[in-house]
């Protein structure tokens, strides 16, 4: 089994920064996808940014410019740096992970945005 545990989520002001973490644990063979989404209240849950094993990402379209998504494959963590935040951010964001066939998902972190 894996498990992911993210950290980092908080109350920020509009215009500030969060990195958020995402660490893998567990009988890992090969993790080929990492990833974010996240889920406002009233919403349905969102790609947020996705990296695969070989550092290729994709960024959903309201947040491109602001995040970035790296990670450490050695550490089998992920990370989202979130710049310039917006009220519109605010939502609980969940770290994936894809091990070929199998999806893992963590908890979920809040990140709220607000003056």
């Amino acid at each position: 089994q894996v498990q992911l545990v993210e950290s980092g989520g908080g109350l920020v002001q509009p215009g500030g920064s969060l990195r958020l973490s995402c660490a893998a644990s567990g009988t890992i063979f090969s993790i080929y996808v990492m990833g974010w989404y996240r889920q406002a209240p009233g919403k349905q849950r969102e790609l947020v940014a996705t990296i695969s094993s070989r550092d290729s990402t994709n960024y959903a379209d309201s947040v491109k410019g602001r995040f970035t998504i790296a990670r450490d494959n050695a550490k089998n963590t992920v990370y989202l740096q979130m710049n310039s935040l917006k009220p519109e951010d605010t939502a609980v964001y969940y770290c994936y992970a894809y091990l070929g066939r199998v999806d893992y998902w963590g908890q979920g972190t809040q990140v709220t945005v607000s003056s």
